[in-house]
């Protein structure tokens, strides 16, 4: 089963760098599009030229037929059976369809089938196009990556850079931001369609992103079987990062992730002296260094250790180097998100994940609630009231002041799995 997978991976790969020399190619791009849908949608695909994939988080389009896309109303022209009837089928492309506060920020797109009548080309293209938003959760780094960058990677990477992005409720910021990677991933730009409101003629398209779940790659479903440590690699072409070996630093660089609003280190510089004892060159992160990610990137890939509460900062280990060791601090009430949305992925980026476990003590809400209120006995119980109740309390209202004698125990620790003496490197800050 292995040595089919790899041959399928293969046979994708070579016939991608063939692809986008001209529309004559329509028979290697048949074979690109049907990789992106599996059985009845498969079928459906080769029959009809059109497949449509719904679920609670995802909805996607794939047709393996030319396509006119009118970027000024967001109608795509499936026109090709003149003999259906015609039916039309609203895409809103962002991977997080179930979250209904994201789609409020996602327009609809519509693919029209059947008899209709499509408008003249203005622009043709000889390479497909994929569409997608920019709208949703952009703008918290977690989201970004979670519904938009890896899936955007997952959907476009076995076209080998020779497709269009037509980017919907287009972010400047966002295109900016991520420029490296749209450019990797697409060697045509992007299109906006608020600028660009014009007919542009297409051999095939994609409309949607799939999700793959928190920070995750499901690589049975993926053309050409890409896994996370795949994707961390096209990160570091991307930003043309060096490849550093953390053992021959002299010193192990530590990130304290820092939050000036909620799930606040309350005794930030005290925690910085003790890791600074430990022997550790300590980078703050404050969000204006870290939302320059050209920089803030070559930080992260020679990184040995990344500390943080849970939040989207804790996004950025995607850029640590292999082995390094991300540090969690998990507020009280956040256990079960903390672990999915970043313990699990975690080791899929091939990283040592340590948690540090907020008591009610170190938490800001015990002086609030009191310790005998179910805020601090039974967040659960909350949890039951709704997401909104909880996030209220847990998530926008509570801070830290964390235990540093129990903290350094956590951060020797992190020492250890770096293979370094939290007694030797003290000895050689003094």
């Amino acid at each position: 089963m292995i040595g089919k997978q790899q041959h399928s991976n293969e046979s994708v790969n070579h016939n991608a760098k063939k692809f986008g020399q001209g529309v004559e190619d329509q028979e290697l791009l048949n074979f690109l599009l049907r990789s992106l849908v599996r059985g009845e949608d498969r079928i459906r695909l080769e029959a009809t030229g059109l497949a449509c994939h719904s679920d609670l988080h995802t909805g996607v389009c794939v047709s393996n037929r030319p396509v006119r896309i009118d970027t000024h109303t967001l109608k795509i022209y499936a026109s090709f059976n003149r003999d259906m009837p015609q039916a039309i089928r609203i895409i809103q492309p962002y991977a997080r369809k179930g979250d209904a506060t994201a789609m409020s920020f996602v327009s609809p797109v519509q693919i029209l089938e059947g008899n209709f009548s499509p408008p003249a080309c203005e622009y043709t293209h000889n390479v497909p196009a994929v569409v997608f938003s920019s709208g949703g959760f952009t703008g918290n780094l977690f989201h970004e990556f979670n519904e938009v960058i890896i899936p955007l990677f997952l959907m476009s990477r076995c076209f080998q850079s020779r497709l269009q992005f037509i980017v919907t409720d287009f972010q400047l910021g966002f295109v900016g931001k991520y420029i490296r990677i749209l450019s990797h991933l697409s060697h045509y730009g992007t299109v906006n369609p608020a600028l660009n409101g014009s007919v542009h003629c297409f051999p095939g398209a994609v409309v949607g992103l799939h999700y793959h779940g928190n920070l995750a790659l499901n690589a049975t479903g993926i053309p050409g079987g890409y896994s996370m440590l795949d994707f961390k690699k096209f990160l570091k072409e991307s930003y043309n990062l060096k490849k550093v070996k953390l053992s021959e630093k002299e010193r192990p660089v530590l990130i304290l992730v820092s939050r000036p609003i909620t799930r606040t280190f309350l005794n930030e510089r005290e925690m910085v002296k003790m890791m600074e004892e430990l022997g550790f060159e300590v980078v703050v992160a404050t969000p204006r260094k870290m939302s320059d990610l050209d920089k803030f990137s070559v930080l992260l890939s020679s990184c040995s250790v990344m500390v943080g509460a849970h939040g989207a900062g804790l996004t950025n280990a995607l850029f640590l180097p292999t082995r390094a060791v991300l540090v969690q601090v998990v507020p009280l009430g956040l256990d079960w998100v903390s672990t999915n949305y970043f313990g699990r992925p975690a080791a899929e980026m091939g990283l040592n994940y340590i948690e540090y476990k907020i008591k009610p003590e170190e938490s800001s809400l015990l002086s609030v609630y009191g310790r005998d209120h179910p805020v601090i006995t039974s967040p659960a119980s909350v949890f039951l009231k709704g997401y909104k109740a909880a996030r209220a309390v847990y998530i926008d209202r509570q801070n830290m002041s964390v235990d540093i004698v129990r903290f350094r125990v956590t951060l020797v620790k992190a020492l250890g799995l770096l293979g370094r003496s939290a007694t030797l490197l003290e000895e050689s800050v003094f």
